[in-house]
């Protein structure tokens, strides 16, 4: 289905599900409008449903006081995976990377700064998806660590870089100031540079126990992600975006497929890359992180506009100051929320083919983004 086809039947079904909304919906399908590599059939909304509880579910920031609910064996009656100590285990993990790969050292102040926000805590749910990726096709932590290293610091600099007064201009992030608030923009615009430039040092001088070439596919892949072409793109576009009364659909989607999606994809495939996966088990793992990353995206603009600056960590409702389109806005939050709902159930999908129990950590992790709270 053409994008313009595709703009028109959501269009229509927005205003049919306000004033219509026990009116059926056919079972058509349709693709994501601007694919980075390949293209996703993403098959329409279905009725509204009540929002299934996800036996993953759990807050942003993981402490041992707080509540999971496990999915059980229904026969043995114990947990079949335990998702909150998975994700405890693994960010201790990429925690202690980290603080070991960026020192502080001389110069001290550019370090401070560095350091200041890449340990600043977060989700680390790039990293972990890294990791997960590289043991799903038959790698292990160690081959994948500096890769979801690097990844969590481009990610950082990005953070730091999007939060400065000629970007979004925002004062909080991950609950603490932002780094220019901090450090002044002038030092936070160099430990954003800093930060991008040592991910690919580090990826590229401290993987063992992978070839080279594959090292070099990783380093690529990694590049393109965030480059004119990948999270640099959708910024532009989003930018350029700000104030327009007529942003469409096709180009949010285009905004968000490569302001936040192209990161979170490059995390699975750099972790399948290194794990040894063949092509077929990359692309499939490609199409399942793409569709994560629309889901990571959907989920924040929901939460950005019902969830308070202190239950978020950050800013609320900064979109809707800044006038940004967002899907809540295009859509209304309930066909959002259904929107999130096919997008985590067709990602799932993608993983079928793999051994179920190595897979497990991908499912959680996208029923996680899925229902995050923060």
């Amino acid at each position: 289905m053409s994008c313009m086809i595709l703009s028109s039947w959501v269009q229509f079904q927005t205003c049919s599900m306000l004033n219509q909304a026990g009116r059926s919906r056919s079972s058509q399908s349709f693709h994501l409008l601007h694919p980075l590599k390949t293209t996703i059939p993403i098959s329409s909304a279905t009725p509204h449903r009540r929002r299934p509880t996800s036996p993953f579910a759990v807050s942003a920031v993981l402490t041992k006081q707080e509540t999971l609910t496990e999915e059980f064996d229904e026969e043995s009656r114990k947990p079949t995976f335990n998702f909150k100590s998975y994700m405890l285990q693994r960010a201790e993990s990429v925690n202690q990377a980290l603080d070991a790969a960026v020192s502080l050292r001389d110069p001290i102040t550019i370090h401070e700064a560095m350091r200041y926000s890449l340990l600043a805590g977060g989700k680390r749910v790039r990293p972990v998806l890294c990791l997960a990726a590289c043991e799903l096709v038959g790698g292990s932590e160690s081959m994948a660590m500096p890769a979801a290293c690097a990844v969590e610091m481009i990610h950082t600099m990005s953070l730091i870089h999007d939060d400065l007064p000629c970007m979004d201009n925002d004062d909080l992030r991950r609950g603490k100031p932002t780094n220019h608030k901090v450090f002044g923009e002038d030092v936070a615009v160099l430990a954003g540079d800093a930060l991008l430039a040592f991910a690919f040092e580090h990826i590229s001088l401290s993987t063992v126990g992978v070839s080279p070439a594959r090292i070099i596919r990783a380093v690529g892949e990694l590049a393109k992600s965030i480059g004119s072409e990948g999270l640099v793109a959708g910024q532009v576009v989003d930018i350029d975006s700000e104030g327009l009364s007529d942003v469409g659909l096709e180009q949010l989607e285009y905004i968000h497929l490569h302001k936040t999606a192209a990161l979170l994809e490059c995390s699975v495939v750099l972790g399948s890359i290194l794990g040894g996966g063949s092509d077929s088990e990359i692309e499939k793992l490609r199409t399942f992180a793409r569709y994560i990353g629309l889901l990571f995206q959907v989920v924040d603009d929901i939460l950005d506009v019902t969830k308070s600056s202190q239950e978020l960590g950050k800013t609320a409702g900064k979109d809707l100051v800044a006038d940004k389109v967002t899907y809540p806005k295009l859509l209304g939050i309930e066909k959002s929320r259904e929107f999130a709902e096919k997008l985590n159930k067709d990602a799932k999908e993608q993983l079928a083919g793999f051994d179920p129990e190595k897979a497990a950590p991908l499912i959680a992790l996208a029923n996680y983004i899925a229902y995050r709270q923060n």
